[in-house]
């Protein structure tokens, strides 16, 4: 019986029956983040036909609840195409690269990235994405959102 519970176990497990939401950042994180805002924002105009990043999940102006879907598509400028391998996700005030989180539960492709589910704590959130195309110009977005 007990072999029976083992294998049915390692069977839920293995494809993803028992998977549980990313923890994109922990609490101590946001809080220290938060807590320690730049006063400057630096100015900066983007780079001339450098790769786009939309926002397609949550919905910002709307409240975002925990866990919840976090869905980006890339938008290259032709000729040039999106280089997946360079995604990056940068989490708040210090930048902290979150990158190998969230390819633990999502591919990057040429079309964007899809997290099904990340968990974040409640508060602000701040979260800067970039992405370079075959040229070398690398595209950068940053978002903002308060999970409630």
């Amino acid at each position: 019986m007990m072999k029976l519970f083992s294998t049915l176990l390692i069977l839920l497990i293995s494809h993803g029956a028992l998977a549980q939401p990313l923890m994109l950042v922990t609490e101590e994180e946001m809080l220290s983040s938060n807590q320690n805002k730049s006063r400057f924002t630096p100015k900066a105009t983007g780079v001339p036909n450098a790769p786009s990043i939309d926002l397609l999940a949550p919905q910002l102006g709307s409240s975002v609840s925990s866990p919840t879907q976090i869905d980006l598509k890339f938008l290259p400028k032709n000729p040039a195409a999106v280089k997946p391998e360079t995604f990056k996700a940068y989490y708040g005030t210090f930048q902290v690269d979150i990158t190998s989180r969230l390819l633990k539960v999502a591919k990057v492709t040429t079309q964007g990235v899809n997290v099904p589910e990340a968990s974040l704590p409640k508060g602000s959130h701040k979260i800067t994405l970039n992405i370079e195309d075959t040229e070398g110009r690398i595209g950068s977005r940053t978002i903002e959102f308060d999970v409630k």
